[in-house]
């Protein structure tokens, strides 16, 4: 059968590597005629040549790689300048190679023209420092190997081991040749060896990751082994074994293994197109689905929520592979919504493209549904804040205005965002009161307050304010600052005022039938008198009934004064009062009512008492009703009765003390006496504003009223009023 040589191409111009050959294929004998010498030369310039040629092929390699490799992440630019060192080593390896061959060739040759001749000790002591350095050299080129090399017979003896496995088991090269290996190891078995040694001999070679526990070590090793079978006489004697140790990859393996089985948050590697390689347990938890191969299996649209979108895991064609966060919604397996933060980046290849993505899922479904529910609730509030007739405002520890609701707009004419940010002190028209309440509830003074100022509004016009105070605690429980809820009170305070001028002038009603008994008498005298003077008596009876005649005037003149400085309406503010006077001058408008139903009255006060600051008139009223609820109650009991009362000083408040012997109050109605329009008598006789009306005058005097019943009989209140400090 005729078989066609190849061709080979050369080129033909000057200088190159064609040329070159051409000429040394001209000047080369015929091979008759050639001599073993002469084929000895041309096999070592062939080798000078083909060594010369790889390393030229890998500096053009290098070449053509560096500016391509520049461009790949991970540093891979270093992989051209090495790839030229390590044609340079391994030429200088093998040139030192063929030249131990070559001198071993050449005592191989002498000997064989020496045929039955004995070599001479010089020749063979030649010889056999050849072949020591030889077998050093290539101990050498295995010792310097960083990974585990060695070769062993079928039976498992050393025949000749590296350093870095004599560092491994920390013996000496001498204690392990001619030695089984499962006399330094634990693992691997012998019997899991023998279970693979006739696959090994029918293909001669295997790969693969093996545990490995030395006797003398807890740890175990893991090595990436590569066996390679020694043949003699084609017969299979050994296997020569390169081991690297992975035992680090392993650990770091695991921990990762570990790591993304354990994490809380979903973990997954997808395709650029959104098929998911491999998720974690958390992942499969969190969409619902019973193993990781049923969340594996579906195709990249399966996790979406709406159909007919790209998947919600991929990446366009155009993407650079750069970190992106996003906020996405999955498809559970029950068809439910599943809200995730996604983060993920591209990994990339050795040539510098994307082969997937890796990232994490956190489920954020109830962080937004509270979210959602958080939102609700802040609209709720802002709605019940809007419709709150009472305007609420925060102030903060530096007295700054932190939140102010939209009612201040009706109120004062301000809009909110006016206030914030501003100390109370900023506004021109702030109240004195108002301050004076936040300082005593923020610095723990009182833990609830209330007061009532005067505010001017945007319009010109003065409004009256009732604010009610107290504490604002923050998340951790400290003190924030304080909440204020503010009123106006104005047309209250104005029906207030009406209703006091009505009580008084029913009071008035009421006595006005003994007024009229009252100014009848001074009347008749003044009367009666005149017309004796008129008939002319003489000067000693005359100056009698003109004396008369005055005492009675002044009678009728205190009468009516009483009755005006009553029924006057109040001066706006308050001014010094002395309480002794006061009740003094009550009793006398009602002095008639009280004699016609024989009513005496026990006044005792101590001497030089301080005034209070008040309005007289309002307190004028509280003492008259008083003194009214104990007429009708001793009525209601007996024909005659007591009213005692006492004036004196406790600490630093005045005490008055209106005491009857009537029926008293009952213990179920003591609470009670002082709401408003409570009252226990018959229709017509009352209104149950009495009582509640002094209460609210004596709170506007900063004082107080308390009933109680008198241990003998009838009932007792108490009124009392601070008195001012000394300026």
């Amino acid at each position: 059968m005729a078989t066609s040589s190849p061709t080979f191409r050369t080129d033909s111009r000057p200088g190159s590597l064609g040329t070159f050959f051409m000429a040394a294929e001209k000047n080369r004998p015929p091979r008759s005629q050639r001599s073993p010498d002469q084929l000895e030369q041309e096999e070592t310039r062939l080798w000078r040549l083909a060594l010369w040629f790889m390393v030229l092929l890998a500096a053009g390699l290098a070449a053509v790689l560096w500016e391509p490799l520049q461009s790949v992440p991970y540093h891979l630019g270093a992989i051209a300048p090495g790839l030229f060192v390590l044609a340079i080593l391994f030429a200088a390896y093998a040139y030192g190679r063929r030249q131990e061959v070559s001198e071993l060739k050449v005592l191989l040759k002498d000997l064989q023209h020496r045929v039955g001749v004995a070599p001479s000790e010089e020749q063979l002591d030649q010889l056999s420092q050849v072949i020591l350095r030889s077998q050093r050299s290539f101990k050498e080129l295995i010792d310097s190997f960083d990974d585990v090399a060695c070769a062993v017979s079928l039976d498992g003896t050393f025949r000749t081991v590296n350093r870095r496995l004599t560092a491994l088991v920390r013996l000496q090269y001498a204690e392990i040749v001619g030695h089984r290996f499962d006399e330094f190891c634990e693992t691997p078995l012998r019997a899991e060896i023998e279970a693979g040694i006739g696959r090994f001999l029918e293909k001669r070679r295997w790969s693969g990751i093996v545990p490995l526990k030395l006797k003398d070590s807890s740890r175990v090793l893991y090595f990436d082994c590569v066996l390679n079978a020694i043949i003699k006489g084609d017969e299979v004697v050994g296997a020569s074994v390169l081991a690297r140790d992975v035992t680090e990859e392993r650990e770091k393996e695991r921990r990762f293994t570990e790591l993304f089985e354990t994490l809380q948050e979903g973990v997954y590697f997808c395709t650029p197109e959104g098929q998911l390689l491999d998720v974690n347990p958390t992942l499969v938890a969190m969409l619902g689905y019973s193993s990781k191969d049923e969340l594996l299996a579906l195709n990249p649209s399966g996790l979406n929520f709406d159909a007919g979108q790209t998947p919600v895991l991929g990446r366009s064609a155009d993407d650079r592979g750069g970190v992106r966060t996003r906020e996405i919604t999955l498809r559970r397996r029950d068809g439910t919504a599943a809200v995730c933060l996604d983060t993920s980046r591209a990994v990339w290849d050795q040539s510098g493209a994307i082969i997937r993505y890796q990232g994490t899922l956190t489920d954020v479904t109830e962080q937004r549904r509270m979210e959602a529910q958080l939102h609700q609730q802040e609209q709720f509030r802002q709605k019940l804040l809007e419709s709150f007739p009472d305007l609420i405002l925060v102030v903060d520890l530096k007295e700054r205005y932190s939140f102010a609701s939209s009612r201040i707009r009706d109120l004062l004419g301000y809009h909110p965002e006016e206030l914030i940010g501003k100390r109370i002190e900023d506004l021109q028209d702030h109240s004195p009161e108002f301050l004076s309440l936040y300082r005593d509830v923020v610095s723990g003074k009182q833990l609830f307050a209330a007061t009532e100022y005067g505010a001017l509004h945007r319009d010109g016009s003065w409004r009256t304010m009732r604010a009610s105070a107290s504490q604002l605690f923050d998340s951790e429980n400290k003190l924030s600052g304080v909440i204020i809820s503010v009123r106006d009170i104005t047309v209250e305070k104005k029906l207030e005022q009406q209703i006091i001028q009505s009580e008084r002038l029913a009071a008035m009603g009421q006595m006005i039938g003994g007024f009229a008994h009252e100014l009848n008498n001074p009347l008749t005298a003044i009367l009666g008198m005149s017309d004796l003077l008129k008939d002319g008596e003489t000067n000693e009876t005359r100056n009698r009934h003109l004396t008369m005649l005055h005492q009675q005037a002044r009678r009728a003149t205190e009468i009516v004064q009483n009755l005006m400085y009553f029924s006057r309406p109040p001066a706006p503010g308050k001014s010094e009062v002395n309480l002794s006077e006061l009740v003094d001058r009550t009793l006398h408008l009602h002095a008639y009512s009280l004699r016609k139903n024989n009513i005496t009255v026990d006044f005792l006060m101590e001497q030089n008492l301080p005034q209070v600051a008040g309005d007289p008139h309002q307190l004028m009223q509280v003492f008259l009703n008083l003194i009214l609820n104990a007429e009708q109650a001793i009525r209601e009991a007996r024909d005659k009765g007591t009213l005692r009362i006492r004036l004196a000083q406790a600490d630093t408040n005045i005490r008055v003390t209106f005491q009857d012997d009537g029926p008293g109050i009952a213990p179920d109605i003591l609470p009670s006496i002082f709401d408003p329009f409570y009252t226990t008598k018959r229709p017509g006789r009352g209104t149950g504003l009495g009582l509640s009306i002094c209460k609210a005058v004596l709170k506007e005097h900063a004082g107080n009223i308390e009933a109680a019943s008198a241990p003998g009989g009838g009932a007792v209140f108490t009124v009392s009023l601070p008195i001012p400090p000394k300026a």
